[in-house]
């Protein structure tokens, strides 16, 4: 690493740290402390017989960061799923074969719950200690045989920023086998693009607010990011005075589309993904009034929307009662490290079934025009939910997090 840099680093002020990183990991590199401010996480060392799961943290100030990481060894052959913070998917699982090496260039979103000196955003007890809300960035490398030889983080202040709101079925899910949509999408953009997750299970339009999560995204936003929200799930239980699809929850999405346009932002709706509820091999409706109160709502204040609703709902179908359990957390018991009792979860995703439902985002995002499309990556191809992936195909190597309990939200 460049000591220079790093030790300029420490003298400024956080806030003021024009950090610029360059990490040989041919050569030894320390365990992560507060002090060293980088090294790797939770494990001492990278090489470990049986190490398939690498963590490696720098502590960063917020912002987006330009990351250029080098995957491959001279010594041997390997196999590398590349994600960062929490579990957002970089790179999907690329075999080389030894001495090859091929570096890819993205850019990723680091924050904290920080807004200003008097202001956070109030973040839950499952969130304290998530790598998706410290003051460190962190790369996370996976596989059979995974090996990363060079990492390169610089600031980055022209991006555009991707910022994601909503519930369960949207936010970075920190541990095996919960996944969402929102920490699969990263896996098709280019360096153009950072994407900035700030979704949290069990959450509503409006308890997202009360949060402070919106005013985070603001104080974050430039002129011409993108704010993705997808929210339901959750809306549908609320109770007391005005609740309800037309009254509380259009409000909210409302409050949603004039906070952000004010602020220079582009704002999208995704309508929620369906439940897994069949009845004569086709999925029932169980959303009520708010998958419409949100078409409604965009329709009056011309805000796009992906069509999340009815396109899961033709994956489901699509795949069948008993294949579509393979998309959502539905395991027997034993099938994971400490798993005491089976999983049978119809509306939480595994990351094959976000992986698949992220693909639908982002060809909702292509067929309604949005110019952030250009930044797809070269291998993006259109999405149909009536032909999806082959789930015993897909690959997706397990972190060393795993939850027992379920996410909130249902």
């Amino acid at each position: 690493m460049n000591i220079k840099l790093f030790l300029a680093a420490l003298i400024l002020p956080l806030s003021a740290a024009a950090q610029t990183f360059d990490f040989d990991l041919t050569k030894h590199q320390p365990a992560y402390s507060d002090a060293t401010g980088y090294g790797y996480d939770f494990t001492a060392a990278p090489d470990l017989p049986g190490q398939h799961d690498v963590y490696f943290s720098v502590k960063v100030p917020d912002g987006n960061y330009r990351v250029t990481v080098t995957i491959g060894s001279r010594r041997r052959a390997t196999d590398t799923q590349l994600r960062a913070e929490s579990r957002r998917l970089l790179v999907p699982s690329t075999v080389l074969k030894k001495k090859e090496l091929r570096t890819y260039t993205f850019t990723i979103n680091k924050r904290s719950p920080y807004i200003t000196d008097k202001e956070r955003v109030k973040i839950n007890d499952r969130e304290k200690g998530s790598l998706d809300w410290d003051d460190k960035l962190t790369l996370d490398w996976a596989g059979k045989n995974p090996a990363v030889s060079r990492i390169e983080i610089a600031p980055d202040t022209t991006a555009t920023t991707v910022f994601l709101c909503g519930n369960s079925t949207v936010v970075d899910q920190s541990c095996d086998p919960w996944a969402s949509w929102g920490q699969m999408i990263t896996r098709w953009f280019g360096p153009e693009v950072a994407v900035s997750n700030n979704a949290e299970s069990g959450l509503t339009a409006g308890s997202f607010l009360r949060q402070n999560r919106l005013d985070k995204v603001l104080a974050m936003l430039r002129p011409g990011d993108y704010v993705i929200c997808e929210f339901g799930h959750n809306d549908q239980k609320e109770k007391g005075p005005g609740a309800g699809a037309w009254y509380n929850f259009s409000y909210n999405l409302k409050q949603y589309i004039d906070r952000v346009r004010k602020a220079g932002g582009r704002i999208i709706f995704c309508t929620p993904t369906q439940r897994r509820f069949f009845k004569d091999g086709k999925i029932q409706e169980t959303h009520g009034d708010y998958p419409d109160a949100m078409r409604t709502v965009a329709r009056r204040e011309n805000v796009p929307v992906v069509e999340l609703h009815d396109m899961t709902r033709t994956f489901f179908e699509t795949l069948g009662v008993d294949d579509s359990k393979r998309a959502l957390v539905h395991y027997p018991a034993g099938t994971f490290p400490g798993q005491t009792r089976e999983f049978a979860d119809n509306t939480h995703f595994n990351p094959y079934g976000a992986y698949e439902v992220a693909r639908m985002v982002t060809t909702g995002l292509k067929n309604l025009g949005i110019p952030l499309t250009r930044y797809l990556t070269a291998d993006w191809k259109a999405y149909d939910p009536a032909h999806p992936d082959d789930f015993r195909t897909f690959v997706w190597f397990p972190s060393k997090f795993f939850d027992n309990v379920k996410p909130a939200g249902n």
